[in-house]
């Protein structure tokens, strides 16, 4: 084949796989945080950075938006974002600053059998290139339209692992874009499948991180997987009342022998009061679960021919 055969061959193929991947319908964005007002570094307000967020949705070519009076043929999804911040940093040996944003994306289904929310994160930088107040902005304003694509790609990529199937979700686990598998993680963990356990679990020991080892005690308590619950204990020692209370929490809510032992311990042995209330309240919710559990079996049992 002739190289411009080639090369028109292989745009064609792109462009037929493009087309055939799935649009998801998403309701008008909305906005939040104090950042998008008034904000002498970005130049311009509100309207501006949702322009620039629906270009950035539009050039994926993975996002369709409808109207909320719109028939839909899809649930569509609620988009709302966030900047926290926008600031102006020195690197060690850069002679430039920089400019940096901060953007949070979080993504909201409602309806059918249980709501869906997720969260996507992106930090845009630009160097500043003219010391001035029109070079500063232009700089910001570079930062703000690269993180806006980081979310909008990180978006996809959330969306897409919802659509897999549990295999390829496994073997995403190895890809090296490390949002891939993370968004394969927390989808394993959504349905409970048993790979994603060890992982989280391993998180559990980065504790540099206080938000995601609060994501990663939920993860785990939704799925009640036992492994966890020596892993949970192990963190729980030199912590402070509130976080302590968090995991208590967990681990009466994955349940099991060694959860219930260590309900037990701490109800009737902990030096803090709040602490103990918290294992007792735990560890009566367990009881309450299990007897349910017994006696719907056994009512199941007395009902079968």
């Amino acid at each position: 084949m002739k190289p411009a055969l080639l090369l028109t061959s292989c745009v064609l193929f792109f462009g037929a796989c493009r087309s055939q991947a799935p649009r998801y319908p998403v309701a008008p964005v909305e906005l939040s945080g104090t950042t998008l007002r008034d904000n002498a570094l970005l130049g311009f307000g509100p309207e501006g950075v949702r322009d620039l967020f629906d270009d950035a949705l539009e050039s994926s070519g993975r996002f369709e938006l409808v109207a909320d009076e719109s028939p839909k043929k899809a649930r569509p999804w609620r988009l709302s974002l966030d900047v926290p911040f926008t600031r102006e940093v020195l690197k060690d040996g850069n002679p430039h600053s920089f400019a940096e944003v901060g953007v949070n994306l979080s993504l909201e289904r409602f309806g059918g059998n249980t709501p869906q929310r997720y969260e996507v994160v992106g930090l845009g930088e630009a160097a500043v290139e003219v010391d001035s107040t029109d070079g500063r902005r232009a700089a910001m304003r570079s930062a703000l339209e690269n993180v806006l694509r980081q979310v909008t790609e990180s978006a996809v990529l959330q969306l897409s692992a919802l659509d897999r199937t549990d295999e390829a979700l496994v073997a995403d686990l190895q890809a090296t874009d490390s949002r891939i598998r993370e968004f394969a993680l927390r989808t394993l963990a959504e349905r409970k499948h048993p790979s994603a356990a060890p992982l989280l679990i391993e998180r559990l020991k980065d504790t540099s991180d206080a938000e995601q080892v609060r994501r990663t005690i939920g993860a785990l308590a939704e799925m009640k997987a036992k492994s966890a619950v020596p892993a949970l204990i192990d963190l729980a020692r030199g912590r402070d009342s509130g976080f302590l209370q968090e995991i208590v929490f967990a681990v009466g809510e994955i349940g099991g022998p060694e959860a219930e032992a260590y309900l037990y311990t701490v109800a009737q042995g902990h030096d803090t009061p709040s602490v103990q209330a918290a294992a007792q309240q735990a560890l009566d919710t367990l009881y309450a679960s299990r007897n349910h559990a017994t006696a719907e079996a056994r009512g199941q049992g007395h009902a079968d021919p």
